[in-house]
């Protein structure tokens, strides 16, 4: 895939998106200077460019009563089944992000638990469980300081 170049209007649309995915194209039109059409056409070719890959709805998980946010290491007895595991992890609805990594584990998973009880059942009756997972290290995240997008200004100075 060719390598789409990102211009300053570009970086300003995508800024307004990642704000507020909901924000009405003529809104960011008016904020960026340009015609509603030409937005349309930039999302457009943005998405093509496969730099905007969707849009969603965020959804508190303390709000719904998850109150537990943990990180889990898996460790697997071969890197050839890796594909088995992540399979049988995705059965696993508490389970929001998984990652196939470099370094002491294979997998780093981030899942959100209504308590302690709830995350003790779900890594010790499902997770370690699944065939392959030799060992797990539990990191309790006990607050999100941040979580953002990725940058989209290509020159810091067009900030």
């Amino acid at each position: 895939m060719a390598k789409y170049n990102v211009d300053a209007i570009d970086q300003k649309i995508l800024m307004h998106l990642i704000e507020n995915a909901r924000m009405p194209f003529l809104e960011i039109a008016r904020e960026c200077g340009i015609s509603g059409a030409a937005i349309h056409q930039r999302v457009k070719k943005l998405e093509d460019a496969g730099i905007i890959t969707g849009s969603r709805l965020e959804i508190d998980p303390k709000a719904l009563g998850n109150d537990v946010h943990a990180f889990v290491g898996i460790q697997i007895s071969q890197t050839n089944i890796y594909k088995d595991v992540i399979n049988s992890l995705k059965n696993i609805p508490e389970i929001v992000e998984c990652h196939f990594i470099t370094g002491k584990y294979s997998l780093f998973i981030k899942l959100y638990c209504r308590d302690n009880q709830h995350l003790m059942h779900v890594i010790i009756n499902l997770i370690q469980k699944i065939p392959g997972i030799t060992q797990t290290e539990t990191f309790l995240s006990l607050e999100e300081v941040f979580e953002r997008q990725v940058n989209v200004l290509v020159d810091k100075e067009t900030k």
